[in-house]
């Protein structure tokens, strides 16, 4: 046991290295003072972003160590991330979602789907974009975006 709690301390804490503060993409929401707390909205992906997001806020690419938290109630927010395109099933729970996070918030879109509609254009179920039904602040493109380019948007809002 003693070798593996010394190896532990002689390695140390590993992840990947953090490129500058990007610029500033919106500003922070009052009373955000280098720290940000999100609440996640799945609104009708494929589940390739929140693999991403999961990545992003893992031990590799560690979001909180910029400031950034995933917070179980929208009450408890200050930014939204939502993905997927959004069915006609979540309009309304995400339109209620943005009601209960209290302002100023901030919205991202992430993912294709949430900026465009991705490859469910088309779908029968599918209401729109994101932007289509809220109000969007940052988008973050890709599909999937890679955990960088998750960090990356997040640090553009906390610029840290």
């Amino acid at each position: 046991m003693r070798g593996w709690i010394a190896k532990i301390a002689a390695v140390g804490r590993i992840t990947e290295p953090a490129d500058d503060a990007p610029p500033t993409a919106v500003g922070a929401p009052t009373g955000v003072a280098g720290s940000l707390q999100i609440r996640h909205v799945d609104a009708g992906s494929c589940n390739g972003c929140e693999v991403e997001i999961s990545g992003a806020f893992g031990p590799v690419y560690d979001a909180e160590r910029f400031g950034v938290r995933l917070v179980a109630s929208p009450r408890h927010a200050d930014a939204l991330l939502v993905t997927g395109v959004v069915t006609r099933n979540m309009a309304q729970p995400l339109r209620n979602t943005l009601e209960a996070t209290p302002a100023p918030r901030v919205v991202i879109a992430c993912g294709d789907c949430a900026l465009n509609r991705g490859v469910f254009a088309d779908a029968y179920g599918v209401v729109g974009a994101a932007g289509e039904v809220i109000p969007v602040d940052i988008e973050i493109p890709g599909c999937p975006p890679t955990p960088t380019q998750i960090v990356s948007a997040l640090r553009s809002v906390t610029g840290r």
